[in-house]
């Protein structure tokens, strides 16, 4: 037998010296780890060793039964989606809408296309219309000009509007090679600050049900809610999605973000 081969017999001595101390280090890790350390966290709560192991480890683990439920101290989004909700609307049902969006020109556009720096409202989803003006009514959505307007409408009445709305032919992305490439936050986003495409959500790569139409809408209005979102002042988005990335966006990035779907036509 090879002097090789010996040292790594179970007969040598410092084999089993070194292997007896790599067990015992790795036997010390896992208790620190998975049953020491655990209980120290702030805000958790185990029931015993095996269930501080398994959330260590990651394990979802049932939640108490008496635990506290934590709920927001202001009012959030009480919209859930469901596949084809919005699917259907018929003609009476933009009719309907067409008539209720007269009172909305003023700000929006006779067709949707607004003068001002309100947004435009030509073929946007109809779940995000629809979403918007439930927040608005509940005061998950903050505003003194829409909170008026749509304080008298019924569940019916919004679903209309958001079958008109979409209706419409929607303003076509418009950007021209001459205008350069489009900003990273864009079209890669910022992964080591959790932040997502733009286009992911917005459409270009991708569209998330309820996350609205961006392209030629006003650069001030998409800056102003970026910035609502960044600083806590809009909170109805779901689950705090946009929160999360805005807050984590530099003003210039808001910035670029703003300008590239404002790209219109001349």
């Amino acid at each position: 037998m090879s002097d090789e081969t010996a040292a790594l017999s179970p007969r040598d001595k410092w084999f089993r010296a070194s292997v007896a101390i790599t067990a015992g280090i790795a036997i010390v890790a896992a208790a620190v780890g998975f049953i020491w350390l655990p209980p120290f966290q702030a805000g958790a709560r185990f029931q015993g060793v095996w269930n501080a192991i398994c959330q260590a480890a990651g394990l979802a683990q049932p939640a108490p039964t008496a635990a506290e439920v934590v709920t927001a101290g202001y009012k959030t989004t009480g919209v859930v989606f469901t596949p084809g909700m919005f699917q259907g609307a018929g003609a009476e049902s933009v009719g309907r809408g067409a008539t209720l969006a007269l009172r909305c020109t003023m700000c929006h556009g006779a067709r949707g296309m607004s003068q001002a720096n309100s947004p435009n409202l030509a073929g946007q989803y109809a779940a995000v219309v629809y979403k918007e003006l439930r927040d608005y009514k509940s005061g998950a959505r903050t505003s003194a000009i829409m909170q008026p307007l749509v304080v008298g409408l019924s569940d019916q009445d919004m679903r209309d509007l958001a079958a008109y709305y979409d209706y419409l032919p929607r303003p076509p992305a418009y950007h021209p090679a001459s205008a350069g490439p489009p900003p990273e936050i864009v079209v890669s986003g910022a992964t080591m600050r959790n932040i997502p495409p733009c286009a992911a959500c917005h459409g270009g790569l991708d569209n998330k049900t309820g996350s609205p139409w961006l392209d030629g809408q006003p650069a001030p209005y998409i800056k102003a809610q970026l910035e609502a979102f960044k600083n806590g002042t809009r909170r109805n988005d779901i689950s705090e999605q946009m929160r999360n990335v805005a807050r984590n966006m530099t003003p210039d990035e808001i910035d670029a973000a703003a300008r590239y779907y404002s790209s219109q036509p001349p």
